[in-house]
């Protein structure tokens, strides 16, 4: 039965995460392409670093605010409209953003944005739970999650080449934030044949699979919260956002402002995009091997762990460093720990979680630490507008992180045990 059961789940990854870790493809594409517009956009509107990192950030106010009751929608009426929804109107509000005019109309698109794209990952980490039992979850989670570098890899050389393409009284910054947005609009309307509400209703299994992939699901450890006031009054979920907030705010502090950090070296538009994807090429294969890594070992928090303090080594090195090529290798260890750390970190909710408390409660810790994605970056411009120097904003992100490696570890050790038993202590 388990190997009738892996052989369906792997089938289910193949059918389903390439799709979602496309979603998130263009989700953060449309999110962050802003940090190349910023390249040409801050000198024609005339943009300060402070107003810049302000804007950027403000993002994940609206992804605050509307996280939870997003998720809880989701639950509602199944993944396969949410999602439709989510992607559309995030990527209208994406190609919008190519209409702005001053620090004030930027700031209402990102505020928009983050709303329309609030519940996009918690609640791809929920539909998950619906397919693939906890045990393998880190894996899978990991896979979806490549789709993270994987936009910078892909978007990196298109945004710093768009960046060059100017018509129709449009500059190149408006035209790649036009253009970006599109793949959105097509990944929503995709969703509605693409994302069953769950093994019970894809129609490319057989009863028979069916049923066997939901007594897989109904054997595994289930997590023992399972209402949404039941979630709310867990202390766990309240010190898990210390590590999350921790990791997000170095993420974003780096993502918003890698661009601008690479080209100061002295590279064009288009150099700076290809060097850009080489840090986030790594950060895929780091990701997924540490999810691998902590699947086969079923340790959770210390992994968690080893890929924030590798992340905060590579930061202090790309300060201490000197030269181009010392000085980005650190950069991509720095790019490479975030993530292969945010990738297994989200094992850590999922395996004490079900029904209402995972809908919820997977959304309120992402918008309570997706709250450092609006620090990270408005911390950096701020930073460099005060110092002119990138230095004092990377090193204060290296301390997030090491902030946030030793408060999983002890979380770790207070509130979880070996999570190969699927169970929290």
């Amino acid at each position: 039965m388990t190997q009738a059961s892996d052989r369906i789940l792997a089938r289910a990854a193949w059918r389903l995460i390439p799709f979602m870790s496309l979603m998130y493809v263009a989700s953060f594409l449309d999110r962050v392409n802003i940090s190349f517009a910023a390249l040409t956009m801050n000198r024609d509107l005339g943009f300060s670093p402070q107003a810049y990192g302000f804007g950027a950030g403000i993002f994940f106010w609206g992804y605050f605010l509307f996280e939870v009751p997003s998720n809880l929608m989701l639950q509602k009426v199944g993944a396969r409209l949410w999602m439709c929804r989510i992607c559309v109107t995030w990527g209208l509000l994406s190609m919008l953003t190519a209409l702005v005019r001053d620090p004030v109309s930027f700031s209402i698109l990102r505020f928009f944005l983050g709303a329309a794209e609030a519940g996009l990952y918690p609640g791809m980490v929920l539909y998950m739970t619906y397919w693939f039992p906890a045990s393998t979850r880190a894996r899978f989670i990991a896979l979806f999650l490549a789709g993270v570098p994987l936009s910078a890899v892909i978007g990196g050389p298109i945004s710093g080449w768009l960046l060059g393409v100017s018509g129709h009284g449009l500059n190149g910054w408006q035209w790649m934030l036009i253009l970006e947005g599109i793949p959105s609009l097509i990944c929503g309307i995709a969703a509605l044949w693409l994302l069953p509400d769950g093994p019970a209703k894809a129609n490319w299994l057989s009863t028979e699979e069916k049923q066997i992939l939901l007594c897989r699901l109904a054997d595994e450890p289930q997590g023992e919260l399972h209402g949404f006031k039941q979630m709310l009054l867990d202390k766990r979920i309240r010190i898990l956002m210390i590590p999350d907030f921790s990791i997000v705010f170095a993420l974003y502090g780096l993502n918003f402002w890698l661009p601008q950090m690479v080209k100061a070296m002295g590279y064009s538009n288009v150099q700076t995009g290809f060097i850009v994807a080489l840090p986030y090429l790594l950060a895929m294969a780091a990701m997924v091997g540490l999810g691998f890594l902590s699947d086969k070992s079923g340790e959770r928090a210390g992994h968690v762990a080893l890929g924030a303090f590798a992340a905060a080594f590579g930061m202090v090195g790309a300060v201490l460093l000197s030269g181009h090529v010392a000085v980005i290798l650190a950069l991509c260890l720095a790019t490479s720990g975030i993530y292969a750390a945010l990738a297994v970190f989200w094992t850590m909710p999922t395996a004490m979680l079900r029904g209402a408390a995972a809908a919820g409660g997977l959304a309120l810790l992402n918008s309570f630490s997706n709250l450092g994605g609006s620090v990270g970056p408005y911390m950096m411009g701020w930073l460099k507008q005060k110092t002119g120097s990138y230095a004092p904003g990377t090193l204060a992100l290296a301390a997030m992180l090491i902030l946030g490696g030793l408060s999983v570890i002890w979380i770790g050790r207070r509130f979880f045990s070996r999570l190969d038993s699927g169970k929290s202590s």
